[in-house]
Order: structure tokens, then sequence, then C-alpha cells
């Protein structure tokens, strides 16, 4: 990561903060403990931003800088709203198109995915605020430079994000190896967003059971699953297909 994209040293990071600045994360010295660390963490009371107490090597690792055993680590993009989005797609008269990703941790996934995506037209992406990827300069060179001008939208909850855009008259649809139907099974010429899970665990069971439509895509081989970046790229492109023979 480049160190443009980290602020350094404990007082530097509650400015930050209380500047309303954007964090992605924090990593703090396990055993740090003193009063402007405690300061530090009065602060983030009541804000949604992932503090980690690591050992002080990886911090050591990340920078040569005089840390203070403090790192925060600042989006290299400037996250959207999903409930501003969706009334924008709609004003343009545009039919939604929506991809979320439940859990993908990896950076390379996460990238190839938003290249995907953009080339494909899709309106933005949803990541949620913890256990997930976030938009760093590997993310960005794996996309191509596509997350620089497609919207990616950080959430507290893809459960309540997937709440929302079912209110807002789109379709939800996941994408899982559970399911039953086939992705071509469904129709995807209305207001739509898919939603991905993580290799290893999937879309989460919460967020399964008050999806629309859960599909499948079909394999014949012996490799449990597809990679998830190739796989989004099937949903995507299906949706795509369909829309083309609508007109």
């Amino acid at each position: 990561m480049k160190e443009n994209e980290m602020i350094f040293g404990t007082r530097a990071v509650i400015e930050a903060i209380q500047s309303d600045k954007e964090i992605d994360k924090i990593l703090v010295k396990r055993e740090l403990q003193s009063d402007l660390s405690k300061e530090l963490f009065q602060v983030l009371r009541g804000r949604d931003i992932p503090v980690q107490r690591v050992p002080a090597e990886r911090l050591d690792r990340l920078t040569r800088k005089n840390h203070q055993g403090v790192i925060a680590f600042v989006p290299a993009i400037t996250y959207h709203r999903l409930e501003d989005i969706v009334p924008f797609v709609y004003e343009q008269g545009k039919s939604p198109f929506i991809v979320l990703l439940d859990g993908i941790t990896d950076v390379r996934n996460f990238g190839a995915i938003a290249r995907t995506c953009e080339c494909a037209g899709v309106d933005a992406i949803v990541i949620p605020a913890k256990g997930s990827v976030t938009v760093n300069a590997d993310a960005i060179k794996t996309s191509a430079g596509a997350l620089h001008v497609l919207p990616v939208c950080k959430e507290k909850n893809i459960n309540q994000s997937i709440r929302f855009l079912k209110e807002s008259g789109i379709k939800v649809v996941a994408a899982t190896e559970k399911a039953v139907d086939n992705y071509t099974a469904i129709p995807y010429d209305v207001p739509v967003a898919i939603i991905m899970g993580a290799e290893d665990t999937g879309v989460s069971p919460d967020n399964l059971r008050i999806c629309d439509n859960i599909v499948k895509i079909p394999q014949f081989g012996t490799i449990g699953s597809l990679n998830v970046s190739v796989a989004s790229s099937i949903m995507i492109y299906e949706v795509i297909r369909q829309r083309i023979i609508e007109g």
C-alpha cells in the first residue's frame, strides 16, 4: 500500500476523524496504552470505523515513519451512498443495475469484478463496511482504472441494502450453488441487483433468505466452484444479454 493512502500517528489520526475524513480502518499497536490512545478511542466511539489491535511488527512493515503505534487507512476513492445512486439512476430514465458483494476479501477478484461492471454499464457496486475488501491501489490496478469511474457504495449492512433495493422496486438475485434454478431461467429485463458471495462461504444465509430469487451457474467438473470474478462476469452478462434482446 502506498504511504499516501495512510495517516500516521495518534494525533494526526484523531484530527482526521474529527474532521470527518473518510477512513477505511485503523491499526493500533496491541500493547499501546497512553492518554492519547484513550482520546483516540473516545473519538472513535459511535463511529463505524473498524479498529484492529496488531503487533508492532506489522505497523513497522507498513512504514518506516514514526507511526506512534497508530496507522489509519484512507480510501483511494470517494464512496457513494446507495440511497443517492438509486433515485439518480431512475431520474435518468434508466433501469437500475446494481452488483452487491457479500464478504469478498480478495482485492484482485474485487478489481476484476469492478472492471466487468464498468464494461457492462453497471450503475454501482455495493460492499459492506466490515469484513470486506476496500478500494486500494491493488484493486484499482486490477480494475484497469474502472474503480475511478464506477460508483462504489460502502454500506453498514448488506442485508439492509437488499431491503432498501427491494423497497425501491429492484429485484435482488443471489448466485449460489445451493439454488435449484439455473441463472438463465429468470428474467433480468427489470430493475435488478445481483449479489455475489465470497468463494469460501458464499452469500450469507440471512441475505439469501430475503432475496427475490436465488440461482446457480451449472457446473460439470470436479472443482467445487467458479472463481467469484468469473461467476460475476457470467451473471452480469446474462443481464446484459436479456436486456439487449428486450431492446
